[in-house]
């Protein structure tokens, strides 16, 4: 039996167990459901379209049941499946099909219209077809097929680059694998749990988290189509979930519900946090509802589930991302690469079986990011103090995360570079109530340019995700540079910060 496919071996175990709970209808899924199903589409997939090992199986939609069974068939199979961000503009989405090159695209009805403009040579199927394409299987499953080995790619998530273009970190069936280890080492996980995921699929975390662990442990996950506050809330006391998760922004959307204060939550263990430190008064009054915090750290690249602060420590060690996880190495250094000592800030450097082997045909940011040692250079500027806890202090990129979401400034001021009254840009993350941070764009505007805040969020739409377009707009006559010519965004950072309350260059 495969040893990339947990199906098989859960459908084995404990067929009858619950593995997957479609949300908004409670329609549910046992392991022997999902493995039989998937079984079905992975041969059908085969025979209808001509599918083997290695070939692409892009998917535009939000969560759903569909998605998932299209993933447990690429893991049986040796297909690689590539989520694509439902959030990004045409030209974005046109980008990654062209980079990823996919077999099929699968596309929801919601995305119908814009999928049939990606790739003229992709076999375009509607994502609500997968049930008919699982009954209609020539047989009842994959034998005589090879099982996929530890190093062959399963997916691939692509997240945003700081030259401004997307990469695609390759995730092997071994990545799945050590996170799943990891993530159960650290927050002993066991068959009993049952959490939810609201988190999309083209994130690391709508994978990674918990419900591939979940799988791979026999728990149960209830699946959301999108994030919706009230009723995870409610579903932790009418189904008894044991684990929360989610980025700072999601908790604190859950903390100011009124159904906050109705729920009892007493069956959830603790609630794990990532994406960005969460502010100490939201900590506390989720340890005051009873539920402990433990603070993560993770990265499309690495696995995601890397650190990990036990719930003892959320006050104590407030702002902590705690430990590196059971399989991961780590190291920081200073700029020569020489490892610093505690209370030193330096960069942060991961090594183990739960690093990416690199970019989709990206070898020059490849070996950008992984040395010859194997160690993946992140970036994040981080200090350790005496006891062994990890604090992220910085970000040696500039990129900023807004609602979780990570934004490159980069790929923002490339996009409104493409407005001819537009002659200088430079845009930066600026602390947000709401958002943790957004973006700050500053414009010099071309000469006799008669531009507005609000023309040129409007341009920065049609080529960007929403949560990239800048909330804050500032027009200046010149930017700030240094002796080299270098803009000097800390120069604008500053500026921003003594613009204090004012908002006449902000759109509303």
């Amino acid at each position: 039996m495969p040893r990339t496919d947990w199906l098989a071996r859960n459908a084995q175990y404990t067929p009858d167990a619950t593995a997957l709970v479609w949300a908004p209808t409670g329609e549910d899924y046992t392991y022997a459901d999902l493995h039989q199903k998937s079984e079905r589409l992975a041969a059908t997939l085969r025979e209808t379209y001509g599918l083997t090992a290695g070939d692409r199986i892009a998917v535009l939609a939000e969560n759903s049941v569909e998605h998932v069974l299209l993933f447990v068939a690429a893991q049986k199979a040796g297909f690689v499946l590539v989520p694509l961000n439902v959030r990004l503009a045409p030209p974005e989405l046109r980008y990654l099909v062209a980079d990823c090159d996919p077999h099929v695209l699968f596309a929801s009805a919601d995305y119908a219209n814009t999928a049939q403009n990606l790739d003229p040579d992709a076999h375009l199927v509607p994502l609500e077809d997968v049930e008919a394409l699982i009954q209609s299987a020539p047989a009842a499953g994959g034998d005589g097929q090879p099982e996929p080995d530890f190093d062959d790619p399963l997916m691939i998530l692509y997240t945003s680059g700081t030259t401004g273009r997307p990469k695609g970190a390759v995730i092997p069936h071994r990545m799945l694998f050590w996170n799943s280890v990891n993530t159960e080492l650290r927050l002993d996980l066991t068959s009993q749990d049952r959490s939810f995921n609201a988190a999309p699929f083209y994130h690391t975390g709508g994978w990674n988290v918990l419900l591939t662990p979940f799988l791979h442990h026999g728990a149960t996950t209830y699946l959301f189509p999108s994030f919706d506050a009230d009723a995870v809330l409610r579903l932790c006391d009418d189904e008894a979930l044991t684990i929360l998760w989610g980025v700072p922004t999601m908790l604190k959307m859950m903390a100011d519900t009124d159904t906050f204060d109705a729920v009892s939550l007493d069956s959830v263990r603790y609630a794990i946090v990532g994406g960005e430190a969460m502010p100490e008064p939201l900590i506390r009054t989720w340890q005051e509802k009873g539920v402990p915090i433990r603070q993560g750290f993770g990265m499309t690249e690495v696995g995601v589930n890397c650190f990990s602060l036990p719930e003892r420590d959320a006050l104590r060690k407030i702002g902590s991302i705690g430990f590196p996880n059971f399989y991961v190495e780590t190291q920081v250094v200073d700029d020569d690469g020489q490892e610093v000592p505690p209370n030193t800030t330096g960069e942060l450097f991961l090594r183990g079986p739960v690093v990416t082997p690199g970019y989709w045909r990206d070898p020059e940011a490849t070996d950008a990011a992984i040395d010859t040692d194997g160690w993946f250079h992140t970036g994040d500027l981080v200090e350790v103090d005496e006891e062994g806890y990890f604090f992220v202090v910085g970000r040696k990129k500039e990129m900023y995360i807004s609602g979780g979401e990570n934004v490159y400034p980069a790929e923002v001021e490339a996009a409104l570079y493409e407005h001819p009254s537009i002659a200088e840009a430079a845009v930066i993350g600026v602390p947000d109530d709401q958002w943790g941070e957004t973006g700050a764009a500053f414009i010099v505007p071309a000469s006799g340019a008669d531009l507005t805040a609000e023309a040129v969020q409007e341009h920065a739409r049609a080529y960007l995700a929403r949560y990239k377009v800048p909330t804050h707009v500032r027009f200046l006559d010149e930017l700030p540079t240094g002796h080299s010519g270098k803009i000097q965004k800390e120069a604008l950072a500053e500026r921003f910060a003594d613009d204090g309350s004012e908002q006449r260059h902000d759109a509303s």
